[in-house]
């Protein structure tokens, strides 16, 4: 027992345990740390994605601009019944570098890095069972989540309302959404005012129920539990409207027989 004891304090010490929150006598649990390690693990991964925008690896937010540094403030106080402040700090960094090492401009980058970091540890808190929507998580992945996910998104938020949780990510993300697809979204009624092309990270698929993947091949981990589809459908990038919209006619009927499926009708 003794021994037990000790392993458990070099876990502790490590950050791979922390105490529960709300817990009435002391009981530790995996932290976050730990999930993403032992997730990376089953597929052969490093414990954290390399992010080498100046040829090293960003654990720490104390470098970057000011802004960067007040969204980790705010995050590490919004998720502080979940995750440690360095977890928070990390998160934060990968993201500001993942957005910054594809960005035109600047000028949105610090409120990109607060909504793509917050999807992040929101994800992550779900994957772990902190945070549970009580209803089906699903994620849309194709190349460059400009165009096939965003528009299957959409459509599922708008059709299934607050019934589903979405997200999306691409696997080559590219600086826009497409604006022939914004416009063929918007003549049926679906915003896209608020979304963007967001990089493929672990913790989405993790807290994902159902993954559908359309044309970004085996980019996707693929983890235990998880759902998941391939949609054969046409990268909408390039074609004149007329075909845009059949495309999004082609997704809406994927859609519906996804709500079917998932008992949402």
């Amino acid at each position: 027992m003794s021994s037990v004891h000790e392993h458990l304090i070099v876990l502790e010490a490590a950050g791979l345990l922390v105490p529960r929150p709300g817990a009435t006598s002391p009981q530790l649990i995996p932290s976050a740390e730990a999930w993403v390690r032992f997730g990376r693990l089953l597929v052969g991964k490093p414990a954290y994605v390399q992010v080498n925008h100046d040829g090293g690896e960003v654990v720490s937010t104390d470098a970057l601009p000011s802004p960067i540094q007040r969204i980790a403030d705010r995050l590490a106080y919004r998720f502080s019944a979940h995750f440690s402040r360095e977890t928070v700090d990390r998160y934060v960094a990968e993201s500001y570098q993942l957005l910054l090492t594809r960005a035109k401009t600047t000028r949105h980058l610090p409120s990109l890095t607060s909504r793509f970091a917050s999807d992040r540890l929101g994800a992550l808190a779900a994957a772990q069972g902190f945070d549970l929507t009580g209803v089906p998580e699903v994620l849309f992945v194709c190349v460059q989540n400009s165009g096939r996910s965003q528009m299957a998104a959409g459509l599922l938020r708008t059709i299934a309302g607050q019934r589903v949780h979405v997200r999306t990510a691409g696997s080559q993300p590219a600086d826009t959404i497409d604006p022939v697809v914004v416009e063929v979204l918007g003549e049926i009624g679906v915003p896209t005012v608020a979304e963007f092309p967001k990089p493929l990270t672990d913790e989405v698929v993790q807290a994902a129920d159902v993954v559908i993947t359309m044309g970004c091949g085996d980019a996707c981990p693929v983890y235990p539990g998880r759902r998941y589809m391939d949609w054969k459908i046409r990268d909408p990038l390039g074609h004149p409207i007329e075909e845009v919209r059949r495309i999004r006619d082609e997704i809406r009927a994927h859609v519906q027989e996804l709500m079917t499926s998932l008992d949402l009708r």
